[in-house]
């Protein structure tokens, strides 16, 4: 029998990084977005993110390409944001996203990060946070990678 453990941590923003995820509601979101994942056999660890972007560590299910998973969360998302009055200055999500994996040994760690993005980001801007991880993946910068 194949075994297989994929954990993912993804990061993606708003159009233009503008604040449109608001906070009161921000759970609803999460929830859906969980609900897509499970959809797609995919485990949930943590969600969370603040005004401008999110965060989702999950396992990707074997079966399922993360681009596939992906798209299939930023279109379903954006339609439910664009239709609720709770989001009514959502506009779509960026073109991109920022996915890496994880080792089991760092999935604990990682929780704890997402699940303090508010106090995380207290001083420490959405655009910085990406830099930094492009930064420390290797990853060339580019100006348009964040719409």
């Amino acid at each position: 029998m194949s075994k297989v453990k994929a954990t993912y941590h993804i990061v993606f923003g708003t159009k233009n990084r503008h604040q449109t995820i608001t906070p009161e509601y921000r759970k609803d979101l999460y929830a859906y977005i969980y609900g897509i994942l499970k959809q797609n056999s995919c485990h949930v660890y943590r969600i969370n993110g603040m005004a401008d972007h999110i965060h989702i560590l999950f396992d990707l299910n074997p079966t399922k390409a993360l681009s596939e998973i992906v798209k299939s969360i930023k279109q379903s998302s954006s339609s439910w944001l664009k239709t609720n009055p709770h989001f009514p200055f959502f506009q779509e999500w960026c073109r991109g996203y920022y996915g890496y994996t994880l080792s089991s040994e760092h999935i604990e760690a990682t929780i704890e990060y997402i699940k303090n993005q508010q106090e995380h980001h207290s001083g420490y801007g959405y655009l910085q946070e990406v830099k930094d991880i492009a930064r420390k993946e290797g990853w060339s910068w580019h100006d348009d990678d964040l719409c």
